[in-house]
C-alpha cells in the first residue's frame, strides 16, 4: 500500500519525467541555435528554406534515420561537424541544395557538438 509520502515521490517522478527531456530538448536547440546549426538545417524534414528550396543541409529527423543503428555514428558525424564535409562526396545530393557542411571549430566545441549529435541521432 502506498502512503502518502510514496504518492508524492511518485507525482514528483511522473511530472519531472517529460520535463527533463524537454529541457533537454530546449539546451540542444538553445545549443544549436546560438552555434548556426539551424541555419542549414530543419529537424523535420520537408521543410523548406526562405528561398522555397530545400534546405541547405538535411533535417535531422533524417539523419537520424540514416545513421540508426550504426556504430560510430556519434563519432563519425561529430568529426563531420568540426572538421565540414566533401562536396565531391556528399550523399545527401539531390535531398538538400548545399554540398558540403564548412567546418564548425569555431562555432561549437567538440564536446557540445557530441552531446548535440548523441541527441540528434536520438529523434525519432
Amino acid at each position: 500500500m502506498l502512503r502518502t509520502p510514496h504518492l508524492i515521490a511518485l507525482a514528483a517522478v511522473l511530472v519531472t519525467g517529460p520535463a527533463l527531456a524537454a529541457g533537454n530538448d530546449d539546451a540542444m536547440l538553445k545549443l544549436a541555435n546560438t552555434s548556426g546549426c539551424l541555419t542549414c538545417h530543419h529537424i523535420e524534414p520537408g521543410g523548406k528554406g526562405p528561398d522555397g528550396l530545400a534546405p541547405i543541409g538535411p533535417a535531422w529527423k533524417d539523419v537520424a534515420a540514416k545513421y540508426k543503428g550504426q556504430k560510430d555514428a556519434r563519432k563519425t558525424l561529430t568529426a563531420t561537424v568540426m572538421a565540414g564535409s566533401n562536396p565531391y562526396e556528399s550523399h545527401w545530393k539531390g535531398k538538400v541544395s548545399g554540398l558540403a557542411m564548412p567546418p564548425n571549430k569555431v562555432a561549437i566545441t567538440e564536446a557540445d557538438a557530441s552531446k548535440l549529435v548523441g541527441w540528434i541521432l536520438q529523434l525519432k
